[in-house]
């Protein structure tokens, strides 16, 4: 006898990690993000020290750029927990309007700080981004801890240590 084929459903998609399980992924892949973040700092550092002296230069200048991007990149991280939190994310209320208020306005900090940095002479500006780099770890350690984000603060704190180690270093290779 000739049955007629089942219909055949679509097939569901896979169950989706427990929550859990997708933060502990999400937070293994911010730390590793952050630490290969690293890479042209130590990178940049240990070329200075070992280049001729007509490559020098280049090498000084793209560590400054380097550098000033990513303290550009720390201060945007405080417009994005405005954003967050002003949204209405689940389990996490909305920032007062003072509170929301230092996060913009420290928000804009970082990248007119490192402006001058990338208009002075490679050997001032490196020790001033490594200065802008841990003032920056300082500042979020009360803004971000303020926030619900303190969580991130010994991550926080050794990449920014590990860049503005390098920045000196590389200062005194110049």
């Amino acid at each position: 006898m000739n049955t007629p084929a089942k219909p055949r459903r679509p097939a569901s998609p896979p169950p989706s990690p427990p929550a859990a399980a997708q933060a502990t992924a999400t937070d293994t892949l911010i730390h590793n993000l952050g630490m290969a973040g690293l890479i042209p700092f130590v990178g940049l550092m240990l070329l200075m020290w070992v280049v001729n002296a007509e490559a020098l230069p280049y090498v000084a200048l793209s560590m400054v750029c380097y550098a000033a991007l990513i303290a550009s990149f720390l201060g945007g991280i405080h417009w994005g927990v405005v954003w967050v939190r002003q949204s209405g994310a689940p389990g996490m209320p909305p920032l007062s309007h003072e509170a929301a208020n230092r996060h913009l306005w420290w928000g804009i900090a970082p990248s007119l700080l490192a402006w001058p940095g990338m208009l002075m002479p490679e050997y001032a500006a490196l020790p001033w981004l490594g200065t802008l780099l841990l003032g920056c770890y300082m500042v979020d350690r009360k803004l971000l801890a303020a926030s619900g984000l303190g969580h991130w603060l010994t991550l926080r704190f050794r990449l920014s240590g590990v860049a503005a180690l390098c920045c000196f270093i590389a200062a005194g290779a110049i």
